[in-house]
């Protein structure tokens, strides 16, 4: 993406959110998201089948194009323009003509009751008395249409009464492109949908960090996993984010995303079907099970044993070992505490893992270095079964939900040597890298840290000359520890016990003419002290409120 390409893009995020603020005074916080997010998702469907139905156009009318029709095509046309498998063939959503953006906003103004016409192969009637009544059986034909989406869309429009603010906001997204440059209908509208997921998460608080983990940890995890092909699993989606972060990387990096497949699974019905949306939104093939469902109890992937494994779990959670027995075989390192699921999601995680395969979790800071209910336990067991290949201690401040400081794990069931040339991996056996990342990053605003890309690329680049068998060792940031370096600390991973305090620069001053010249200056401070404090207690005697001398030091 150029520069131009992603001032458009920000310029588009703020005309789409002053659009999509409008609502605050009609809707209720939590339902607010979903309006918007369900227009986006409705405009994206109707822009990728228009797309595909511009490039059909051309096809049957090209003489030299295997789909060309004839100069006398007429009706013929029309009927092959309405064909699905056309659609499909191309992994583009069949969008009925209920459905369609033109009809969606050509009617967004008539509120009373009617009866409406389209002809788009086919003529029928329909008739609504309001924008969110339309609005609903538009998603439920989409739905019913493309089952892959069934119990995915909230057809809630009618329900949230905001038929005043919606064909505003109809307006303001008929006017966002398909295609901008080099960018297509998934990145724009891709982009503007994780736009106002990121901006609904900071709106949101901490409910916000349910549906979002923030984009540079995500692209962190990636960049240093480096899922160019296989199975990609994450057990608590959110919304998807490390799928989109995964589809960039490898497109990025000249792959086909057709070759990573994508499984996931999320508890929370509003959360699982935004996830859904964003997967389609994008053109994504995945599988996040049948229904939301519990992870621990109703595994909606029980067989899969994954290549890459990347979670952002609730930290710390509580109440989760309802149905879970302390005899799983998830368990195979130690039973968790039921007051603490930390290792219940690294157990299930390294139980779903291939053999070969890599995960990345993100955690609270005390599952590095905690004692408690067993935790120290499965820490030991996890450590000398030499599944922990690196540790990232990360700069607080980063989450919007939360500023408990977190880490970083990433974990392999295999750290032997494999590859050859520029990607070939040495043999890590009984080593694990740490990194202290704490001091990285930049306040982004009062209140959020993020990393740069620079940051992330130093991070990532680190991870992968250790793995090549470059030395790596730097004071204060990266250390490379053997597992009778990790014994010695009583199996604690916290990085800042094994990378050290960073080298202090030597400014040539002479030990000796340094402390004459910090002494003297100390001595002018007390001076100045006292001085000050003689002032305070005259002044405060003229007002007749003498200051009490202070009493003697004991001992």
């Amino acid at each position: 993406m150029n520069s131009e390409e992603q001032q458009f893009l920000n310029d588009l995020d703020k005309r789409l959110w002053n659009a999509a603020d409008r609502l605050r005074s009609n809707v209720n916080p939590s339902d607010y998201m979903h309006v918007v997010l369900g227009l986006v998702f409705l405009k994206y469907v109707s822009d990728a089948f228009q797309e595909r139905r511009a490039e059909l156009q051309a096809a049957f009318s090209n003489p030299e194009h295997d789909y060309y029709l004839g100069p006398d095509a007429g009706d013929l046309l029309e009927q092959e323009l309405e064909a699905r498998d056309y659609y499909l063939e191309k992994n583009v959503f069949w969008v009925p003509a209920l459905a369609r953006w033109d009809f969606i906003r050509s009617n967004a103004k008539v509120l009373n009751g009617t009866v409406l016409q389209v002809k788009n192969g086919k003529t029928f009637d329909y008739e609504f008395k309001s924008i969110g009544r339309l609005l609903d059986d538009a998603l439920e034909a989409v739905e019913k249409d493309n089952p892959k989406l069934k119990g995915v869309l909230d057809k809630s429009y009618a329900r949230w009464r905001v038929d005043d603010a919606l064909p505003g906001l109809i307006d303001a997204f008929s006017d966002v492109p398909f295609n901008h440059g080099s960018l297509k209908a998934k990145d724009i509208l891709g982009h503007v949908y994780e736009y106002f997921l990121g901006e609904f998460s900071i709106a949101a608080g901490k409910r916000g960090g349910e549906f979002y983990t923030p984009k540079s940890i995500v692209s962190l995890i990636v960049e240093m996993l480096q899922p160019y092909q296989g199975r990609v699993y994450d057990p608590c989606c959110g919304s998807g984010g490390f799928f989109v972060q995964s589809e960039r990387f490898v497109e990025e990096h000249g792959g086909k995303v057709g070759q990573i497949s994508i499984y996931g699974q999320e508890a929370n019905p509003t959360t699982w079907r935004l996830a859904s949306m964003n997967m389609a939104i994008r053109g994504l093939d995945f599988d996040f099970g049948k229904e939301p469902a519990s992870t621990y109890t109703r595994a909606q992937h029980p067989d899969l044993r994954a290549d890459f494994i990347m979670a952002n779990p609730p930290f710390n959670m509580k109440a989760w070992k309802d149905g879970v027995k302390d005899d799983d075989v998830r368990w195979k390192y130690g039973v968790p505490p039921d007051g603490n699921a930390n290792f219940a999601w690294m157990q299930h995680m390294i139980h779903h893992l291939a053999p070969h395969g890599s995960m990345a979790l993100l955690l609270a800071n005390g599952s590095m270095s905690s004692s408690t209910n067993n935790e120290g336990e499965i820490r030991k067991a996890i450590v000398e079964a030499d599944l922990v290949e690196c540790m990232v201690a990360l700069p607080g401040q980063l989450f919007t939900n939360t500023q408990i400081p977190a880490c970083i794990w990433f974990l392999t069931k295999s750290k032997a040597a494999r590859g050859s040339g520029n990607s070939a991996w040495k043999d890590r056996q009984g080593q694990t890298l740490f990194i202290d990342a704490r001091k990285l990053g930049y306040m982004k605003d009062r209140v959020l840290r993020d990393f740069k890309p620079e940051d992330v690329a130093r991070v990532a680049n680190t991870f992968h000359a250790w793995k090549r068998g470059e030395a790596v060792d730097e004071p204060g940031y990266a250390k490379a520890a053997t597992l009778a370096d990790i014994r010695a600390h009583d199996h604690v991973l916290t990085p800042g016990r094994y990378v050290g305090a960073a080298a202090q620069e030597d400014d040539g001053e002479p030990f000796d003419q340094k402390m004459a010249r910090l002494t003297a200056t100390l001595s002018e401070q007390f001076a100045e002290s006292a001085r000050l404090e003689a002032a305070i207690r005259h002044n405060l005697a003229g007002l007749g409120y003498p200051l009490q001398p202070p009493a003697p030091a004991q001992g």
